[in-house]
């Protein structure tokens, strides 16, 4: 009786156990970007988001003012409380940038040139010298701090300068850069799968071999043309380039969609008089919804979160900005390391694709459903 409909596997066990699987591997690093977007950096850069409900261990620098020095027979010697508030417990210490804890706290470090610094485990210290003392000594220590959750990730990036710009700057990318293709895809998607005409193999050939094409072969090229007709570096530049990279993949999903349509349906209406612009826009379009919806979703995603074409083919100005480009080059600086934006970042600019993408599964799913009954 195996393998008859309405029967249950025997196998159901490894689906769910792989679904479970990986629904786990999905959440993990969601997770864990989650819980650094309320982390500030130094934290991230002291351990992983897993260790964050414990306490971390921080290095710290704090200076011995010099203006307190007092002589001790031939020595210069500051004493004092490394902490603010006196509360604190000291783990390491040192008096070097180079090795900041070098000494375990109540130790004595002897430093170059017959200085010595001692730190106890509370925070006091001394500071020793031969010579006369002009300038604040530095001190490095290592102690433990709580673990820290705030909203000052996401206030820096909602409340920084021009992330309305930007956001608005975005929709305006992205919008055209969706429609577009998906317009001109369908008409070709469907010359290609229900009209004949001479060279059709070949396009449909030539569509297949452009997807291999790598985008960055083609930016530059692209760049030059778009200088050449005029339009180089503006929104419609970026309109074009994202209409041309997205146009193989959505003319080949579509086609494939739409030469499996009912022949039927398509000779019927043919043969009652319909034109193939009646058949596309009353009978094909309708039919193809599941598939339109489909790569509305992937070009959506991929023009929303794109940084390397909206770098290449929108100025270079702040007012031009998009929303990956405003936090890449404004917010996380040129070497990228504040993980605590970035990690809020990531949220921020998600929270708009997620509402696309549960909103159009919607429409995806009614219309599989209504192609099923047909």
């Amino acid at each position: 009786m195996d393998n008859i409909a309405g029967t249950k596997s025997s196998l159901s066990w490894a689906v769910n156990i792989s679904v479970v699987l990986l629904v786990v591997l999905w959440l993990i690093p969601t997770v864990g970007l989650l819980v650094s977007s309320f982390r500030d950096r130094d934290q991230i850069s002291a351990s992983g988001w897993w260790l964050s409900p414990f306490a971390v261990e921080q290095n710290f620098q704090a200076r011995a003012p010099a203006g307190e020095v007092r002589r001790e027979g031939d020595l210069y010697v500051i004493e004092g409380n490394i902490f603010e508030d006196g509360e604190g417990q000291v783990i390491r210490f040192g008096g070097m940038r180079s090795d900041p804890t070098a000494n375990a706290a109540g130790e004595t470090a002897d430093l170059r040139r017959d200085r010595l610094l001692t730190v106890q485990e509370k925070g006091d210290f001394r500071y020793s010298s031969p010579a006369e003392i002009k300038r604040d000594p530095s001190i490095y220590y290592s102690t433990a701090t709580p673990p820290e959750f705030s909203l000052d990730n996401y206030d820096t990036i909602l409340n920084s300068n021009g992330m309305d710009v930007a956001f608005i700057n975005t929709l305006t990318v992205t919008i055209p850069a969706t429609i577009i293709p998906i317009l001109i895809a369908a008409f070709a998607a469907y010359a290609l799968a229900w009209m004949d005409f001479v060279g059709r193999g070949t396009l449909i050939a030539a569509v297949v071999g452009l997807l291999v094409v790598p985008l960055q072969l083609a930016l530059v090229p692209l760049l030059q043309f778009h200088n050449s007709i005029g339009i180089g570096q503006s929104f419609l530049g970026i309109w074009m380039a994202h209409t041309g990279f997205g146009l193989p993949l959505a003319i080949y999903l579509l086609r494939n969609y739409m030469v499996g349509l009912p022949r039927d349906i398509i000779e019927s209406a043919k043969v009652d008089g319909a034109t193939d612009f009646q058949v596309f826009t009353k009978i094909v379009l309708p039919l193809s919804f599941p598939a339109l919806a489909s790569f509305a979703i992937f070009q959506f995603l991929w023009t929303w979160n794109d940084l390397l074409v909206a770098k290449v083919f929108l100025p270079s100005n702040s007012e031009s900005w998009v929303m990956t480009v405003k936090i890449a080059d404004d917010l996380l600086g040129s070497r990228g390391g504040d993980w605590g934006i970035l990690a809020a970042a990531a949220f921020i600019s998600i929270a708009v694709p997620l509402i696309v993408f549960f909103t159009m599964q919607r429409y995806l799913v009614r219309g599989l459903l209504a192609g099923s009954v047909k």
